[in-house]
């Protein structure tokens, strides 16, 4: 009977060591000013390129750190606050051949919602791992299923280095990524742009570098 006590606890002790970590998932929120999203399509005699920071990103991250394939989040770039650098080109880019913010006001926002996330394993704080982002990108009302190559680097601080930036929004916990995809823009619902007798590419490359901050 006593052996067989043992046995028990020994059972019971395996499985306790062999039972997974409790997840420690963390509540992130972007930092505007350290973050933006950039949208290139390539014209015949120039690279259209728009660029978006500050108050024209905001988001949200969930994550473990120790299993980051479960990570989930949304970005949204408001579209009016995004220049190319010419105020026709940016007008135009709001109007019914394109975006139609004057139809529907939501349409200003370009939203990608993270839902899942492939890595070769937990992240290390200091350590950029290298990542395939699953998400879902809602242009002009239009979802479409995406993946997004990546890099995520998870960057932990000491209490005294939390001191010295916490000026600029950082605190212990903080997540920057860097993701890079592609769209079309008949694939949302918008006419492929043409500059007079020249069309612009049809394809949008679409670039972030974001920066979370634990909650």
């Amino acid at each position: 009977m006593g052996m067989i006590r043992v046995l028990g606890m020994l059972a019971a002790l395996v499985g306790l060591v062999a039972a997974p970590a409790a997840a420690d998932t963390i509540e992130f929120t972007l930092v505007a000013n350290q973050s933006r999203a950039t949208f290139k399509t390539d014209a015949p005699l120039e690279t259209i390129v728009g660029n978006g920071s500050g108050e024209a990103i905001t988001g949200a991250l969930t994550l473990d750190p120790a299993r980051p394939a479960g990570a989930r989040g949304m970005v949204r770039v408001d579209m009016t606050r995004v220049k190319t650098g010419i105020d026709k080109r940016d007008a135009d880019m709001l109007g019914k051949t394109y975006l139609d913010v004057a139809a529907n006001p939501e349409n200003r926002f370009v939203a990608f919602e993270v839902t899942g996330v492939e890595t070769g394993g937990p992240l290390e704080p200091g350590r950029d791992t290298p990542v395939k982002i699953r998400g879902r990108l809602t242009v002009k009302q239009t979802p479409l299923d995406v993946v997004a190559d990546g890099h995520v680097v998870w960057i932990k601080l000491t209490p005294e280095q939390v001191e010295a930036q916490k000026r600029f929004g950082f605190t212990a916990d903080n997540v920057k990524v860097r993701a890079r995809f592609a769209t079309l823009f008949t694939n949302h619902a918008m006419q492929v742009p043409q500059l007079l007798f020249l069309k612009v590419s049809n394809e949008i490359q679409l670039e972030t570098d974001l920066t979370f901050v634990r909650r």
